[in-house]
């Protein structure tokens, strides 16, 4: 008798955790997303097909849908309702992740006190630590409110529990790679857990008109822990970024289906708790009596948020045969190719063979092109020892041919420089309206920046004078 064929619903199948891609053997590396270690065994289903049913609510035409139940609520923060997009909608889950000890739980027990009210319960859910050490915290940054309720649990059905009994209007889970599911085989923090707990928590959120935070962990490349689907499920996902030997936090907006991506909160960590920032720009500055060579002013873009910021540049004679380059809140490569400009475009030999030093000042990282014309000039300021005029701002991209480049929102960077009483500016031709009172000189290349210089001071003075000649 023949044996029986082994039918496809027989054949184990494999499939990716992370993307769904499917395969007929076993992978260590997924072909579809290059993930390794995804690839699971599965049963292959059989093919159903599914009846019509009864539908739960009639379609509407959309302008007939009713708006109001999706009428965001502030938190209490107003930084982070910058960020939000004017504050938490009824339904919607929040995804907050950062690395650890950068201000997340602070900042959302902060708002758990904030939001909480008699009409307006919150619920916080503490899985990393125990209801004693929050209650420390809260006692440290003053976040104490009878209609805020706190509880220690990381069994999902516990959690659930707590919705029934106390029927909040805003639930915060810290954090969601620590609350396991027992009806799911694996470790908490696990993609199948991750999975499970973030859907019944969002299905929780969408029935009970209750907003949610979630706080998720990152790995040691700064991506969210856990499966990519956990951002695609949420409504929000905010990326908490910071140094921890500095006090200024970012809250940027990575996804959000409320309101834009480019907004971004500021806030300041200290002992007392964390504060938002409405006026940022103090931290990036030093005041000095006098000008200092070296430092140079920028008016950055964080979001479509203006912030003035300070480059220092500091070379020193060396003795070793490479010189050394070591930067701080500055991308290497761009300071790179700023001296690149300036030793060919600009005549400024002397900086190739002395060691060079560039740092921001108040742990704000600087990453667009429109800073390259502050570093320059910074670094040139450095190597004649010639201090820059008080009170000006750089702004512009540099090419590798010299040229300075027009930049997004010179108007809103200089309406910025013009509030903080910064009178004159270097700013790339036609940046359009200027605030009064302010003197804007439009540069075309370096040789026309460099001119800000006094020449009398100048240590290294440029070799382009004979040259032009």
């Amino acid at each position: 008798m023949a044996a029986r064929t082994k039918t496809a619903k027989d054949r184990p199948s494999y499939r990716c955790t992370e993307c769904g891609w499917q395969t007929a053997k076993w992978l260590g590396r997924c072909s579809e997303c290059q993930a390794w270690g995804t690839v699971e065994e599965y049963g292959a289903p059989a093919v159903r097909t599914t009846a019509p049913g009864r539908v739960t609510t009639n379609a509407l035409p959309i302008g007939q849908v009713d708006g109001r139940q999706a009428t965001a609520r502030s938190t209490g923060v107003p930084e982070l309702d910058r960020v939000l997009g004017g504050g938490l909608v009824p339904g919607a889950v929040v995804l907050v992740a950062g690395e650890p000890g950068v201000g997340k739980s602070t900042l959302l027990l902060d708002v758990a006190a904030k939001a909480a009210s008699d009409e307006h319960r919150t619920l916080y859910i503490t899985g990393e630590e125990s209801a004693s050490q929050v209650r420390l915290r809260a006692d440290r940054i003053k976040a104490i409110d009878d209609n805020l309720f706190l509880a220690a649990e990381t069994d999902l059905s516990a959690v659930l529990g707590h919705l029934d009994a106390v029927k909040p209007s805003l639930l915060i889970v810290d954090s969601v790679q620590t609350v396991a599911s027992p009806e799911i085989d694996g470790a908490p923090g696990g993609m199948s857990q991750v999975r499970e707990v973030a859907g019944a928590l969002i299905r929780a959120s969408k029935e009970r008109g209750m907003a949610t935070l979630l706080v998720g962990h990152v790995t040691k490349d700064g991506a969210i822990a856990g499966p990519r689907l956990l951002e695609h499920l949420v409504d929000v996902v905010l990326s908490f970024e910071g140094d921890r030997h500095a006090r200024l936090r970012l809250v940027r907006g990575v996804k959000n289906r409320y309101g834009t991506t480019d907004e971004v909160g500021c806030f300041e960590l200290h002992d007392e708790g964390i504060t938002g920032l409405t006026d940022p720009s103090g931290l990036f500055l030093t005041r000095r009596a006098e000008p200092v060579p070296g430092t140079c002013l920028t008016v950055t873009l964080e979001g479509r948020r203006p912030l003035v910021a300070e480059v220092q540049a500091l070379t020193v004679d060396t003795q070793i045969p490479t010189p050394r380059r070591t930067t701080s809140g500055l991308e290497t490569s761009r300071v790179q190719m700023m001296l690149a400009v300036l030793e060919q475009r600009g005549r400024i030999s002397a900086l190739g063979k002395r060691d060079i030093y560039t740092a921001t000042v108040g742990g704000v990282k600087l990453s667009e092109p429109a800073a390259d014309l502050a570093i320059a000039l910074a670094l040139a300021s450095a190597a004649s020892d010639t201090p820059l005029p008080q009170n000006l701002v750089a702004i512009g991209e540099v090419g590798l041919a010299g040229e300075v480049r027009r930049v997004t929102g010179v108007q809103r960077r200089l309406a910025e420089a013009h509030r903080l009483g910064f009178t004159h500016a270097l700013v790339p031709s036609d940046p359009g309206k200027i605030p009064p009172g302010m003197k804007v000189l439009e540069v075309a290349d370096m040789g026309d920046a460099l001119r800000v210089l006094p020449r009398s001071r100048r240590r290294d003075a440029p070799r382009d004078e004979e040259d032009r000649r």
